[in-house]
């Protein structure tokens, strides 16, 4: 995986001319902005984060996502 990895991060950096360490970079940004967002609507759906905060943070458009999901496993739960 990691040789893969290195082999994507190469190419990417070819394909857009920017140094290796900027692809990291991005991708790091990329990364840890993903994991944030599933971090606030986690907490937004466990209770622990009330929907204004949670929009405030993530947005409108996740969290009415978020809401939505829910309701169809409610329903396929049942």
């Amino acid at each position: 995986m990691a040789a893969e990895n290195s082999d994507r991060v190469r190419e990417i950096a070819g394909g857009r001319d920017l140094p290796e360490s900027e692809v990291f970079e991005r991708a790091l940004e990329r990364g840890l902005g993903g994991l944030w967002e599933d971090l606030v609507l986690a907490q937004y759906l466990d209770g622990e984060l009330d929907r204004e905060e949670a929009i405030e943070r993530v947005g409108r458009t996740k969290v009415e996502r978020a809401d939505r999901e829910r309701s169809i496993r409610m329903v396929d739960e049942q």
